[in-house]
């Protein structure tokens, strides 16, 4: 999984986002520029295949100098930022990559952005509403599905999710008692 896209995707994913989260400004690491990076991706190794990320809303490019890990994080070097005080000034911000560096994935495996707004049937045909997030739960994903004020939380494992069809933008499920 890499994170929710940018650039305008609509719902389902029936238009890629131009970029995908991989990370988010922590803090400032040390006194010489670097920065703290909580990883907001399964492939935290990719960073070391960049050499430009694109931080913010504005998605502007800074060229990664360089990068290590730090526990369950990684500490950043970004060009242009040489002291602590221009380091901590990056609080925050999300760090994206261009849709076109996204990790290729396995077979019945899937983006954030194409899952979000993807319209949900049951296998028996009743139509729930549209996956409007995504909860990360740590033990599974869950699916928020929302049809005006009606909710139902769908656990992202082979006995309720029966099938995505990113083509046809729905996901078919079975409800598991309990969920509704």
């Amino acid at each position: 999984m890499e994170g929710g896209g940018r650039g305008g995707p609509s719902p389902g994913g029936e238009n890629r986002p131009s970029h995908l989260v991989v990370g988010r400004i922590l803090a400032p690491h040390g006194l010489k520029g670097e920065v703290e990076v909580q990883i907001l991706t399964d492939f935290s190794d990719r960073f070391s295949l960049l050499k430009t990320v694109y931080l913010g809303e504005e998605l502007d490019p800074v060229v990664l100098e360089g990068q290590r890990p730090k526990n369950k994080r990684l500490i950043l070097k970004l060009a242009g930022y040489q002291d602590r005080h221009a380091a901590a000034a990056l609080r925050g911000r999300l760090i994206y990559i261009p849709i076109e560096e996204a990790m290729p994935l396995e077979e019945d495996e899937y983006y954030l952005y194409e899952i979000v707004g993807l319209r949900v049937w049951t296998t028996e045909g009743e139509f729930l509403g549209r996956v409007e997030e995504i909860l990360f739960t740590g033990s599974n994903d869950v699916y928020v599905v929302r049809d005006g004020d009606q909710e139902v939380l769908i656990p992202a494992i082979s006995n309720s999710v029966r099938e995505v069809d990113i083509s046809q933008q729905r996901l078919i499920v079975h409800l598991i008692e309990g969920l509704r």
